[in-house]
C-alpha cells in the first residue's frame, strides 16, 4: 500500500492560524454529481482566502445541482467542463492542466467518480485529469449510506488508497435521501484542513516513533510443519503505512504475509513469537506500539526431524507452552515504555466484554477489537470498536485503510492532548 497522509480534522481557529501555509498554492477541484455540490461553492471561497487558487472541473451530472457560473463568480477562473473544449486545449491542455496544480481535490467524491477512478477509465474530462496526473489527489466521498457501505464502494476506495490517494470523511449525518449512517460529505473547513495537512511539509506524528507488528506467526512443529492462523497482515500494514504518512519513523515487524513492505517504512520480518518480541525489544523507544499482529498464543516443542506417521495411525502428542505476550510485555515496561499502547482484539462471541478485560489485562490505553465471525482475515474491509478507559467508540465497516487513516488520526490527536497537559 502506498503512504499517505492520514485523515486531519481542524477546527476553524487552526485553520485561521495555518491559511498562509496555501499562499501560492494551486488547487484542481473536480466536482462530482452530487447534492453536496453546493459546499463545493463555500471551499473555493476558504480555499481562495486562504492564499490558494482554485481552478474547478464539472461533471456534467454535477451541472444539474450547481451552475458553473456560481464557481466562476467565486473561484475568479472559468470552470471547465467539457473534454473536448478547443479553448481547454489551446489554452493549455487537459495534461498539462493535471499537471500544474499542487493537489487535485474531488468534492463531491461520488461513488461514480470513486469506481471510474479506481479502474482508470477516462470517459470525460473529470476523470482524464484524475488519469494523467502525477500529482496527489484528496477525495471528499458523498453518497447514501447503503451505496458507501457497498463492497463495491469500499474495495474501491481500497484501491484508490492504495494507490497513494488521500481521503477525508465521509461523515455520519444525515442524508438528503432521508436516511441517516457514513455518507455524508465532510463539512468544507474540514475538507480545508485536508487539503492543508496534505500540503504540508510534516504531518501530524512529524517526529515520533511508531512501531506496528503485522501478520501472524508461525510456531514450527517440525522441520517442515508449524501452527499458524489466518492473519493476512493487511489492517497491521495499512497501519504502518498510514503512519509513516503522517511524518512518523515507522518500524513495521511483520509475521509472514504475502504482501509489500510498505513505502518509507523499516521493516523486519520474523517467523515466530519469540522473534517478533526480540525485534519489538530491539525498536524501542517508540512514542506508540501498534500491536497488530495476530501472534500465537501457544508453541511446540518443536522436533529436530520431521515426525513421521505411526503404523497405527495414532496422532503425535504435541506438547504445547505459552508464548511470550508481547503486548503486555511493552503495556508494562518499567522503562521505555511507549507513550500509546494499542493492541487488538480479533472475538467471536461477547466482543466488547473481552475486548474491556483484554484492556485491563494487558495494561494498554487502547483495544482496537473486531468481531472475526464475520470475515475479516484477508478481507479488504473491517469493522472496529476502539475501547479505552473513556468507553467505547465504534466506526462503521470501511477499507482497512480508512480504518488505518483514522486510527492514526485519532492516536495523534491524543498525543497532542497529551503534549499540552
Amino acid at each position: 500500500m502506498v503512504a499517505r497522509p492520514t485523515r486531519t480534522e481542524l477546527n476553524l481557529d487552526q485553520q485561521q492560524s495555518k491559511q498562509s501555509s496555501l499562499a501560492g498554492r494551486r488547487l484542481l477541484l473536480v466536482v462530482g454529481a452530487g447534492v453536496a455540490a453546493y459546499k463545493a461553492l463555500e471551499l473555493v471561497r476558504r480555499a481562495r482566502e486562504a492564499g490558494a487558487s482554485v481552478r474547478v472541473v464539472m461533471t456534467q451530472g454535477a451541472q444539474q445541482f450547481v451552475t458553473p457560473l456560481s464557481f466562476a463568480a467565486l473561484g475568479g477562473e472559468r470552470v471547465l467542463t467539457d473534454l473536448f473544449d478547443a479553448a481547454l486545449e489551446g489554452e493549455m491542455g487537459h495534461i498539462a492542466l493535471s499537471r500544474q496544480a499542487d493537489l487535485i481535490v474531488v468534492a463531491p467524491a461520488t461513488a461514480d467518480l470513486l469506481a471510474r477512478a479506481a479502474h482508470g477509465i477516462a470517459n470525460d474530462l473529470a476523470t482524464t485529469l484524475l488519469l494523467a496526473t502525477d500529482k496527489r489527489v484528496l477525495y471528499a466521498p458523498a453518497m447514501n449510506v447503503r451505496m458507501w457501505l457497498n463492497r463495491a464502494t469500499q474495495r474501491n476506495v481500497a484501491q484508490l488508497a492504495a494507490d497513494g490517494a488521500l481521503f477525508v470523511g465521509p461523515e455520519d449525518g444525515d442524508m438528503a435521501c432521508g436516511e441517516h449512517g457514513p455518507g455524508r460529505m465532510s463539512e468544507p473547513p474540514q475538507i480545508l484542513g485536508a487539503i492543508i495537512a496534505s500540503l504540508s511539509p510534516s504531518g501530524p506524528l512529524s517526529g515520533r516513533r511508531v512501531i506496528v507488528t503485522s501478520g501472524p506467526t508461525h510456531e514450527p512443529i517440525d522441520p517442515v510443519r508449524y501452527i499458524a492462523n489466518r492473519s493476512s497482515g493487511k489492517q497491521g500494514h495499512a497501519i504502518a503505512a498510514a503512519a509513516a504518512a503522517a511524518g512518523a519513523q515507522v518500524t513495521l515487524v511483520s509475521g509472514p504475509v504475502s504482501l509489500k513492505a510498505p513505502r518509507g517504512v523499516e521493516t523486519i520480518t520474523v517467523e515466530t513469537a519469540r522473534e517478533m518480541l526480540a525485534a519489538v525489544e530491539r525498536a524501542l523507544p517508540a512514542d506508540v506500539f501498534i500491536a497488530a499482529a495476530a501472534v500465537a498464543d501457544w508453541r511446540v516443542e518443536a522436533a529436530a526431524d520431521k515426525i513421521k506417521k505411526t503404523r497405527d495411525g495414532a496422532p503425535p502428542a504435541l506438547n504445547l507452552v505459552e508464548n511470550p505476550d508481547i503486548l503486555k510485555s511493552v503495556a508494562t515496561r518499567a522503562s521505555d515504555r511507549p507513550a500509546l499502547v494499542v493492541g487488538f482484539a480479533a472475538e467471536t462471541s461477547d466482543l466488547l466484554r473481552h475486548a474491556r478485560e483484554k484492556l485491563d489485562a494487558k495494561g494498554c490505553d487502547l483495544i482496537v477489537a473486531n468481531d472475526v465471525s464475520a470475515p475479516v482475515f484477508g478481507a479488504d474491509e473491517n469493522e472496529a470498536h476502539i475501547v479505552s478507559q473513556d468507553g467505547v467508540e465504534s466506526w462503521p465497516r470501511a477499507s482497512k485503510a480508512l480504518v488505518a487513516e483514522r486510527l492514526v488520526g485519532l492516536l495523534a490527536r491524543r498525543l497532542a492532548a497529551e503534549a499540552t497537559t
